[in-house]
């Protein structure tokens, strides 16, 4: 690994075992967030450690001079039509295997796809100022796109890891085995995306719009969905990098 990237996995832990950990001894102890909402300061500062250490890492760096300039590499917002279209359907084509295969519940109406993206900023979807604006490149340095891939899967797996131990949140008591399988599908999907146009709003925005479909659509506990999904992603990854690297077509 690079200087950089150990920089920033290490105040990315850091943060998250601090703001986790607080709710993991509280849900340890009976206290879950429904039962104190003061519980979601530390729970959203562990959510956002991989945004807030993004900035960190890069500002000690000397890759960055200040905040609006990091905001600015993250919200590259010009790109042309065919890579917004190529984020969509991306991420249209995760969730369809899974409601054919595993069965899906209605959770709220599509149209509020609209509101909860913004929300989903916050939610989710920053944190690939860090995972893919820096993990994801810097690894590429020193290995190939697929195992850089699969590192940064296992990674992003383990640090969601204390969610799956916290009252109160939408992972407790979910299949922490199912949930690693769809992480290396959407890791997959993510790496592609980042680099076929170079762009982490795209990325960013492919993490918003998955972590409202799963809110709009709310998929059954089924393995065999999981398992599709992914491996449809990973191929699919390996298609638009082959296209584009034929016709360019995403930049």
């Amino acid at each position: 690994m690079t200087k950089l990237s150990k920089l920033y996995l290490s105040y990315t832990f850091l943060i998250m075992l601090i703001g986790w950990g607080i709710c993991l001894i509280c849900s340890l102890n009976g206290i879950s967030l429904n039962d104190n909402y003061l519980l979601y300061i530390p729970y959203l500062i562990g959510g956002w450690s991989p945004t807030i250490a993004s900035f960190l890492s890069l500002k000690k760096a000397n890759r960055i001079t200040n905040i609006r300039e990091w905001l600015k590499n993250i919200f590259d917002f010009r790109h042309n039509i065919f890579s917004y279209i190529m984020v969509i359907a991306v991420a249209i084509l995760f969730i369809l295997p899974q409601c054919f295969i595993s069965g899906y519940e209605n959770g709220a109406p599509l149209f509020a796809i609209v509101v909860m993206i913004p929300i989903m900023l916050i939610g989710g979807g920053l944190e690939e100022a860090g995972w893919r604006y820096i993990l994801q490149p810097e690894l590429e340095k020193k290995y190939s796109f697929t195992i850089s891939t699969i590192i940064v899967s296992i990674i992003w797996w383990l640090w969601h890891l204390p969610l799956f131990f916290i009252q109160g949140v939408v992972q407790y008591g979910q299949d922490y085995f199912a949930f690693g399988i769809n992480i290396l599908g959407l890791s997959f999907a993510l790496a592609s995306i980042r680099k076929n146009t170079n762009s982490v709003w795209l990325c960013v925005l492919f993490h918003c719009i998955e972590n409202c479909l799963s809110g709009i659509y709310v998929i059954n506990e089924n393995i065999l969905g999981n398992i599709a999904a992914t491996i449809l992603l990973i191929l699919c990854s390996y298609v638009l990098i082959k296209i584009n690297d034929k016709k360019k077509i995403f930049y």
